[in-house]
């Protein structure tokens, strides 16, 4: 029987996450905990300290071409960490080579193109969130002179740009995080209702009759319930 060949891609999106060892290490113990089992060996790995937003990565292109000479199949910890650029995945797909997900590995490429697309689609909604909330700060300094920011903070000009849009990338990250697990604990208390065959509307009135709310702080409506039923 003939040994199985990968070849192991890592990314991080910050210089200090690359130097610390930070993601990259959580990225290895998943890959290594999805290979344990069977004859397989990683004959080579790569790892890119970049953004997921550039699809210029020349550590993966080192990888792809690789598994081109080799036959190896590609292994990544985590599909947002190939990219959550749509074209890039599907250009990967048409590349010929095979590459696996350790967090979903049974995906086929339909799945794959259609999580792509759904990661693509987060990563925009971001920007424009973003933008929305650079537009809404810049309006309040030309109004009043200065934006206080929610930690005390006093900004009165936006020429310090960047480091005001990463906070609010930051913030609006942190804010989806907190939604999704919000989203992830009442999932099963979902689950456990319809399976005693309450109805969609009926569902959500069980959850609003126990004080829950939606990750917007939202009285929860079939279509509502039925998004999470879906999600999880």
């Amino acid at each position: 029987m003939s040994t199985a060949k990968f070849i192991a891609y890592y990314r991080v999106s910050t210089q200090k996450q690359g130097a610390d060892g930070l993601g990259i290490e959580a990225q290895k113990t998943a890959v290594t905990r999805f290979l344990n089992g069977g004859d397989w060996e990683i004959i080579a790995e790569f790892t890119e300290v970049e953004s997921g937003k550039k699809a210029n990565r020349p550590e993966l292109t080192k990888a792809i071409d690789l598994a081109k000479k080799t036959g190896a199949k590609l292994v990544i910890a985590k599909l947002d960490r190939l990219s959550r650029n749509l074209h890039f995945i599907t250009g990967l797909q048409e590349a010929g080579i095979e590459f696996v997900a350790a967090d979903m590995p049974f995906a086929t490429n339909f799945n794959i193109h259609i999580l792509a697309s759904v990661a693509q689609y987060e990563r925009e909604m971001i920007s424009a969130r973003t933008k929305a909330a650079l537009s809404a700060i810049k309006d309040t300094i030309e109004r009043d002179g200065q934006y206080t920011t929610k930690e005390g903070k006093v900004i009165t000009s936006l020429k310090s740009g960047r480091v005001t849009q990463e906070a609010i990338e930051k913030s609006v990250a942190t804010r989806k995080a907190k939604a999704d697990e919000k989203n992830r604990k009442v999932a099963g208390y979902i689950k456990s209702l319809r399976a005693n065959g309450l109805t969609l509307q009926a569902t959500a009135d069980a959850l609003n009759k126990d004080g829950l709310r939606t990750s917007r702080d939202c009285l929860w409506t079939p279509a509502a319930v039925q998004r999470i039923e879906k999600a999880s």
